[in-house]
Formats: structure tokens, sequence, C-alpha cells
């Protein structure tokens, strides 16, 4: 993604279980980098440092002048009874590195809400610079951002649905200019915390949403699924409860998402899952990067070819980064209407851009984010300045 290299790679090997996981520190800005960790048996070292590197170019397409990008990854089954027990292990093993400015969240398979609580139970609390500590209107404003993020909006978790708000809101910017027609279908792949919040915001938008896939399968309905239904009976970890599935909906493979007849296709899981095998089956024209990295480079030059635009990554679902950045820095007051509010005026007017710089180049809208949002060189680490040795 960039000519930039990661400032820093650090693998982990877990002494109880055969659990291994990475922790990239892509850059750091004021001596401070941010991103989520992820658990899941796919995990390797070299999507934890794609992924680390794209938070990079979130942080700079928020517009951030305090964060860096970065990235932990566990190779771990996250609904294993242990799973919680493997966490803990690997953020005492990054500790170091968390106290000298990686501030690491949650993300697939893990809880933001069990990460901070392990944080508080190893000594470390929310993780912060020295500057930030030493600056007492900091305790206010991590103390402002744990109470918004557990104050609901539309009935979401605010952290729970920023992310999928934010990937909405830019789905409906590119449409409207690309001239789309009202209440185009979308089929959403994913129906954890982004794809349910992002199609209960679709839905409200007007949006018909046709498909939505989880771990079990598809299902799909021409004229548009009952979304508040599906999601108020969604169940732990992104499943949907087929017990909620009207009759007339079709079950189908969950492979088959991604060929299904529809204007716009939103992959809102795993990374890598439209690639060189399966981009030619695409049949929307426009897809909306709700899951990070889920196009691989090929599969991108396929979907040039066939005319596809895509509502990059690191720009769309920058929700979750956002209301962080906001709220801990006292940007915006901590309020969930005034979060939403800025969170929708930042993700449409990056996407505008976006998409108005791709069309005046001649450009892909990935060739040009990567131009607009580039991180700058990296800070240093959150260290102790060295003392000087005198040998007499």
């Amino acid at each position: 993604m960039s000519k930039q290299k990661p400032y820093i790679v650090v693998e982990w090997n877990d002494t109880e279980t055969d659990a291994k996981g990475w922790l990239c520190a892509y850059n750091f800005v004021n001596h401070y980098c941010g991103g989520g960790t992820r658990m899941h048996p796919s995990v390797t070292k070299e999507e934890v440092v794609r992924l680390a590197t794209a938070m990079g170019y979130k942080y700079k397409a928020i517009e951030s002048e305090t964060t860096g990008g970065c990235k932990g990854g566990i190779a771990y089954d996250y609904k294993a009874p242990d799973a919680l027990d493997v966490l803990k292990r690997y953020l005492t093993a990054m500790a170091p590195y968390i106290g000298a400015g990686v501030s690491i969240g949650g993300d697939l398979g893990v809880d933001y809400a069990d990460v901070l609580r392990i944080l508080d139970e190893i000594g470390i609390g929310l993780p912060m610079t020295k500057a930030m500590k030493a600056d007492p209107k900091f305790e206010q404003y991590i103390k402002d951002h744990d109470e918004v993020c557990d104050k609901k909006y539309d009935g979401f978790l605010m952290y729970d649905m920023v992310t999928g708000y934010g990937c909405a809101y830019s789905l409906d910017e590119a449409w409207k200019l690309k001239g789309g027609k009202e209440g185009a279908s979308v089929v959403i792949q994913g129906f954890g915390c982004v794809g349910a919040s992002m199609a209960y915001c679709l839905d409200k938008m007007g949006y018909k949403v046709a498909g939505i896939a989880d771990v079990n399968g598809l299902v799909y309905c021409e004229e548009g699924l009952d979304v508040k239904k599906l999601v108020a009976t969604r169940k732990p970890k992104g499943e949907l409860d087929q017990d909620a599935f009207e009759p007339h909906y079709q079950i189908l493979d969950n492979s088959k998402w991604l060929e299904m007849d529809c204007d716009i296709l939103v992959p809102a899981a795993l990374e890598d899952v439209i690639n060189k095998n399966n981009a030619d089956l695409v049949k929307a024209s426009l897809i909306v990067e709700a899951a990070n990295i889920p196009v691989t480079p090929e599969a991108d030059e396929i979907l040039r070819e066939k005319g596809v635009d895509i509502c990059v990554d690191f720009v769309c679902n920058m929700g979750g980064i956002r209301i962080y950045e906001v709220v801990v820095f006292g940007l915006v007051d901590p309020t969930p209407e005034a979060i939403v509010s800025d969170l929708e005026d930042i993700v449409r007017r990056q996407t505008k851009v976006m998409f108005e710089e791709a069309k005046k180049q001649g450009k892909t809208t990935r060739q040009v984010a990567r131009e607009l949002f580039a991180p700058g060189k990296s800070d240093t680490p959150d260290v102790l300045e060295p003392v000087a040795c005198v040998v007499e």
C-alpha cells in the first residue's frame, strides 16, 4: 500500500496454547498510534502488517494530528472457552509497547470492553502518552469517552454503531455521486456490529437490504429483508437467528453473497474475500469496504476493468477511530448526536473528494485515496529521553 515500511513489528508465542500473535505499529504521530486487535484462526503476520498500514492511512483520512496507525492480531479461535485468557496473556506481553504509546482496542473477535477491562487488571488503564497523563483535562476526556461509548444511538451502543453508520454515509454519498437510483439494493457480508448497524442505517435511509450473509449462510429476499427484526433478534458474535426469517426468504450458502443481483455490495467481515478467483462474479456497480482490506490487488484490477467503483476501507470505515479521536482529544462535545454529526460530515466530505478526484484524474478511487491520505514519516514511541553516561 505504501513505500513507507512499518515502524515496528513484534511477534508473540503463547506459553499455554498454540496461539500466536503480532503487533505492528505502522507509524507514530506525537509518539502515539492506535488500532484494534483481532482474534481469528486465520490471522497472519502479513495480515496484521497490512491492517496496520491501512490504519496509518485511516488516521490521515480523519485528519488526525494526534495519532498514527497500528494493529494487533492473534491467531486463535475467538469462540474458544479460553479466548479471554489468551487475550490477557497477549496484552500482558504487549504491555511495554502499550506503555510506550501504542493504543490497541477491539476488532474482529475481540470486544473493546474486554481489552479495557484487562488493561485495567494489569495496571495500564487506557493507553496514553506521558504528555496526556500529565495534562489534567485528559482525565475528563477519558471519562467522557467511557461514558459516551456506553450510551445508545438507535438502540446500538455508540462504539458498536459508529463504524457501520460511517460506512452507510459513505455508501450514500458515493451512490448519489454516481447518480444511482433511489431504493438501491444492497447485499452485506457479515452481521457483526458493523454489518448490523450499517444495515439498520441503510434501511432508515431508504435502501433495500436484500441479502445478509453470516457464518452460517446467506438470507436473501429480492423485495428486501425486515432489517429491524433481524437486528433485534441477532445472536452474539454476529449470527442471524433463522427463527426470525420470514417463510418467503431464501436461505443459500454464504459463499453466494458475492454473486447476487444487487446494486451495491458490502464486505463487512474478513479481509481478502473479493479476490482474483471470484471478482468476475460481482454484479454490483459499487463496493463499500466496511471490512478492512476485503479486496485484493488482483481483484482491484478485475473490478476496474468491469467498471465497479469502490468506497475505500480507510475512508469509509473510520467511525471507530473517529469517536476516540474527537472525544479523547476534546474536539467534539461528548454526546451521541454531536459525534454522529461529526462522523457523517467527515465521511461524506472525504468520500466526495475521493470520487471527484478519481473522476478528474481518470484513476481508481483507491489510487486517489492512497495519494490523498498517505501518512507522513513516523515519529518515535513515547519513551524517556536517554540518560547521558559520563565516563571519567
